[in-house]
């Protein structure tokens, strides 16, 4: 039995949340509950730190490990495009218009915006009816320098399909069309397509935020500042769906099979998510969002992980993301060639001479 649309709170066992009590009394907290996870060399020195938080949890709310608070709330920002998609497959809106794994994964992803990533995005919308101009994400220059310089000499300005968040937006107008709802406005907290994830995020995170700081995202959607014990919670049950309703299982297992089967258009050329997917075959899945928000949904392990680094910096989100995957030891047999730039992260300079690193810090994650 598929659950109602409209926002729904919490209920069940579940909404104790994450018991964070076992070894809290031994861990060493930071300004705002923060650790130190990453540190950046130059010749003998560490010339730069950056601190953080991170959890590991299953789906009932049990913490396998943590570091720092992770009840603070932050805002998941594009991390959580996996939740927010659950929508588009459960309402039947998915299957409806046909789409494919490809576009499911675009539904759930930050795209560099190389060709191959726009022109699926742009021949999705048009097969729904509408054009580019229904996305009300705004525009930026690809993220993959190639195609954003090859754009730069060609005089062409990106449009809205260029919008790493370009994918996400044809979900929520897809939803809207099968609804019957509204396509302008899709991007206000008060459109039932919001709502509707709003719904979402707190029955898979297993919070309740109806009083929770809300913030506008880069692309123009709300954004609700959540636990990150509540966002790793969330992609546990992403994980295990053994205590979801059908309907959403089922939209968590069709999500889970394009996240993972389809690692280029979750990110593209360059991007750790898509690395650290090619190297596992896709049994380990990840995305990360803006301000240094990483989260992680290990189906055979059954459990999910968030992080968050404080000072938002993308160069500490992805080594420590590729260290907390070491810890779980969800990387163990990987292939460790689509990992080593981000495993070995050395740092040269204009001359190309190498300098320094970026590693993990002393006691993260041990």
């Amino acid at each position: 039995m598929s659950p109602p649309d409209d926002r729904t709170g919490p209920t069940g066992p579940d909404t104790a949340g994450p018991d964070t009590t076992d070894d809290r009394a031994s861990v060493s907290f930071g300004p705002g509950g923060s650790v130190m996870m990453v540190e950046v060399t130059r010749g003998p020195l560490v010339e730069s730190r950056h601190r953080g938080r991170a959890v590991v949890a299953d789906a009932r709310g049990r913490v396998a490990a943590h570091w720092g608070d992770v009840e603070a709330p932050v805002y998941p920002r594009s991390a959580i495009k996996p939740l927010q998609a659950i929508p588009l497959v459960e309402s039947g809106a998915a299957e409806a218009f046909g789409l494919s794994d490809v576009e499911v994964a675009l539904a759930c992803s930050s795209h560099n915006a190389e060709p191959e990533h726009v022109s699926r995005v742009t021949a999705w919308l048009e097969r729904i009816g509408l054009s580019e101009d229904a996305l009300e994400c705004g525009s930026h220059l690809p993220y993959h320098a190639p195609t954003a310089e090859a754009m730069l000499r060609s005089g062409k300005a990106p449009g809205p399909a260029c919008n790493n968040c370009s994918g996400k937006h044809a979900g929520f107008l897809t939803t809207a069309l099968h609804k019957g709802e509204p396509t302008a406005g899709y991007i206000e907290a008060a459109h039932p397509v919001q709502q509707r994830i709003l719904g979402v995020l707190e029955a898979m995170c297993v919070r309740d935020l109806s009083q929770a700081p809300r913030g506008r995202d880069g692309c123009s959607v709300p954004t609700w500042a959540i636990s990150l014990g509540g966002i790793a919670v969330g992609m546990a049950r992403l994980a295990d769906t053994a205590d979801l309703p059908d309907a959403r299982a089922a939209a968590a297992d069709r999500i889970r099979r394009a996240w993972g089967g389809e690692p280029f258009y979750i990110a593209g050329t360059g991007r750790v998510e898509t690395a650290v997917m090619q190297a596992t075959r896709g049994r380990v899945l990840v995305k990360g969002g803006a301000e240094g928000v990483s989260c992680i949904c290990l189906p055979e392990m059954g459990l999910g992980a968030a992080l968050k680094i404080e000072d938002g910096a993308d160069r500490a989100a992805d080594r420590a993301l590729i260290a907390l995957l070491d810890h779980i030891g969800a990387l163990d047999d990987a292939d460790p060639e689509p990992l080593k730039p981000w495993r070995d992260r050395v740092i040269t300079n204009r001359r190309g001479f190498e300098v320094g690193m970026i590693r993990p810090a002393t006691g993260f994650p041990g």
